[in-house]
């Protein structure tokens, strides 16, 4: 490593830090541009395109291991990272080779010195780029913010899927469901499928018309699809338009998982170049992790006592995790670290609203995040032990130190808290 190493002149491209950031700058001229320079084939290039307030990294995950199980090879492009860039652009599981994507980084220069890209727009223009060299069988996209305007909204997908739509990043989506929803639907292409999960009426609304002016057809999960547990030593049953899948034990726990997956297998069973089985279904949920390469949902990590880890960052993620959380005999602490543009009263209202004992400010290493101290009278003033604001590390050092047997950690906030994690204690 030097500096002029390939990977550092990537992370030196500008970077969308908060709604004034002039690193966001809306608009797809750039990767226009840069997939012209790059020559990536877009348009023929099998795509799953994946929107959504919260669930689409899930839903990318699922349905990228399902595609895997039924014998495809799949690459998966999600964001953020949480410990290197190489996460974002991973093959059947795999994160591209470091020598690889510094390669690709080096040919690509010229074209980012003459287009300016962001550094997500440039990592998205990479990630297609692999996938199109290696001839992946799928590629599974999650958009990064938005839709209409993300710099993932160039590829040509030929099924779209809307996971849900909550109030985030008003300041630039918009204030309602339904500003925000049509951001999101900009994702969608002419006679495409369009497969959507429990939304808000006015949001669905504003879906439905979207569909309507793009001649595409909707899909919705909440009224074409159910899940029947019929005997808890025999899984669960998910009932599609199409098929009744049997047997299927999720990897990833939580109410809200059963609507992301339901939502990856209907855009599979719609995709023209899946060829989708029972079993690939049941291999695929089942070890979502190990195919995908997914961490930080809901995620136990290999320490006693436990520790809980999850990406939340909004009131409605924030709550559906808590739901989602075991109970333990002892305390509940977690650990939380916010960027600076969320609801904090909202999301201390949720954790208010569950069984917690205790909520440790984290001093998260970026210039997003929320400053510790901030951080720490807002708790204080919710009532709980004062706790110094500390790294993650040293908050997690202090729960082994004290904890007993039947205490839990739970560690939560954003992709920024979580990669905070010490190496030693990081899941595979």
């Amino acid at each position: 490593m030097t500096a002029t190493d390939p990977l550092d002149m990537l992370h030196a491209l500008p970077r969308y830090a908060g709604t004034d950031d002039s690193s966001y700058k809306p608009g797809l001229d750039r990767m226009h541009a840069l997939i012209e320079a790059l020559t990536i084939p877009v348009d023929s290039l099998p795509t799953l395109h994946i929107a959504g307030t919260n669930g689409k990294g899930s839903t990318a995950a699922m349905s990228a291991a399902i595609a895997q199980a039924a014998g495809h090879r799949v690459g998966l492009h999600t964001s953020p990272h949480l410990w290197s860039v190489t996460e974002r652009m991973r093959i059947d599981g795999a994160p591209v080779p470091e020598d690889t994507l510094r390669s690709m980084v080096s040919d690509a220069q010229p074209a980012f010195e003459r287009i300016a890209p962001s550094f997500f727009e440039a990592t998205v223009a990479l990630s297609l780029q692999y996938f199109a060299r290696e001839n992946v069988d799928l590629a599974v996209v999650e958009v990064g913010l938005g839709g209409r305007l993300d710099a993932t909204n160039i590829v040509h997908a030929e099924v779209a899927i809307i996971t849900s739509i909550a109030l985030e990043h008003t300041a630039l989506l918009g204030d309602t469901h339904a500003a925000i929803a049509r951001e999101k639907g900009g994702i969608i292409r002419p006679d495409q499928p369009v497969v959507i999960g429990p939304l808000p009426s006015e949001a669905e609304a504003a879906i439905q018309e979207l569909v309507r002016a793009q001649h595409a057809q909707l899909h919705p999960t909440a009224r074409t699809t159910r899940w029947h547990d019929v005997q808890p030593s025999s899984g669960d049953t998910l009932i599609t338009p199409r098929a009744c899948y049997t047997n299927l034990d999720l990897d990833l726990t939580g109410a809200h998982q059963k609507e992301n997956a339901a939502c990856a297998v209907r855009a599979l069973e719609l995709h023209p170049h899946v060829r989708l089985t029972s079993d690939a279904v049941a291999r695929g949920l089942s070890a979502v992790r190990a195919y995908a390469g997914l961490h930080g949902r809901m995620e136990r990590l290999g320490t006693h006592p436990p520790i809980w880890i999850d990406v939340a960052h909004n009131p409605a993620g924030l709550e559906a995790a808590c739901a989602s959380l075991p109970s333990c005999p002892g305390r509940c602490i977690v650990a939380l670290g916010v960027m600076q543009d969320k609801p904090l009263g909202e999301l201390l209202d949720v954790l208010k609203s569950h069984r917690v004992d205790a909520v440790w400010p984290v001093e998260v290493d970026t210039d997003r995040a929320l400053p510790g101290g901030h951080l720490a009278h807002a708790l204080a003033d919710y009532g709980w032990p004062a706790q110094p604001p500390a790294s993650l590390a040293d908050h997690i050092a202090a729960f082994e130190r004290g904890a007993s047997p039947e205490d839990m950690l739970f560690i939560v906030g954003s992709h920024y808290t979580i990669a905070g994690l010490p190496a030693r204690i990081r899941p595979a």
